[in-house]
């Protein structure tokens, strides 16, 4: 039997249209939308499906956004038999996964989201915050660039996302001093990200009391089968520890590529991105090109994937 790992996109894979041609094939995928309407107390659906862009890029609307379409098309998954062995989200993705693994219900993931994103936006002023895309160099290369900016600058590193690409969040000025620093220091590029803020930086800390207290109110159950946690890079079940790792994950890096490779040596035979959009499937190319990856986010990929996943039965 193939061992299936599934791992859920997170910001950045947004866009209008989301999600629509599952719902429009499938009335149980209707159903769904209808109760996260309900849940988010707002038509995440017309959102989603219609826009307005700049407000889907909006993070508290994002989160749920992106949170539903992969539950959606795990949902799909689960009625075809799949199980997953084990499960990974990025950054905003874990509690997409945190939902497939049994750990928290989306009814109480909807809104835990939205408010995240809220808090997020609350924690750095708009506009004073940026991230972007180190192409080229290492951990210990980007860190040893970053020495010499202003000392009432923040820069530190977000998400390790596979070979020669790490992401760097901060205050705006200081991502202007790295950007100059790390293409002195021999980076390929530095592309700034579209996003709202500085996050998995230490600037999210003020949103982590809040967010805490926010949490606290909510049921988490052991997880059904290990999560990789993007703090640790290791496996996770037990919902206490879960739920002090989604705390630091506000304000720590996305250790995405050292738990891929964690979950290949527990042997994974395949990865499915499920959800909305292809990016996790492309860093996983550049981790290891060998093992076979897919991704679920219409009819048509579903099928494909049905189809390797079923062919040796």
């Amino acid at each position: 039997m193939k061992k299936i790992a599934f791992m859920f996109p997170g910001q950045g894979s947004q866009h209008v249209g989301m999600g629509q041609d599952f719902h429009d094939t499938y009335e149980e995928i209707q159903a769904l939308y209808e109760q996260a309407n309900e849940a988010l107390a707002k038509d995440i659906k017309q959102l989603m499906f219609s826009g307005p862009e700049e407000e889907l890029k909006e993070t508290e609307n994002t989160q749920p956004a992106l949170l539903l379409s992969s539950v959606a098309a795990y949902q799909l998954l689960q009625k075809e038999n799949i199980q997953p062995e084990m499960v990974i989200g990025h950054s905003l993705g874990e509690y997409s996964a945190l939902v497939a693994a049994g750990a928290i219900s989306l009814q109480d993931a909807l809104p835990l989201v939205a408010t995240r994103g809220q808090l997020m936006e609350q924690a750095f002023p708009k506009g004073k915050g940026s991230m972007a895309a180190v192409l080229g160099l290492t951990e210990e290369q980007i860190k040893e660039a970053v020495q010499d900016i202003s000392e009432d600058e923040v820069v530190d590193i977000a998400n390790l996302n596979c070979p020669g690409q790490i992401v760097i969040s901060g205050t705006k000025a200081g991502i202007e001093q790295a950007t100059e620093l790390l293409k002195e220091a021999g980076a390929k590029r530095v592309v700034e990200l579209n996003v709202s803020g500085p996050f998995h930086s230490r600037l999210m800390k003020p949103a982590n009391e809040k967010f805490q207290a926010y949490l606290d109110e909510i049921e988490f159950k052991d997880a059904e089968i290990p999560v990789y946690a993007n703090v640790t890079a290791e496996s996770v079940t037990n919902h206490d520890e879960i739920k002090d790792l989604l705390i630091k994950q506000l304000y720590s890096p996305v250790r995405f590529e050292e738990s891929v490779k964690n979950m290949i040596d527990a042997g994974v035979d395949a990865f499915v991105e499920v959800g909305t959009g292809k990016v996790l499937c492309g860093l996983l190319r550049k981790i290891d090109r060998k093992i076979p990856t897919f991704s679920v986010q219409d009819p048509e990929s579903l099928q494909q994937f049905l189809a390797w996943y079923k062919e040796d039965e």
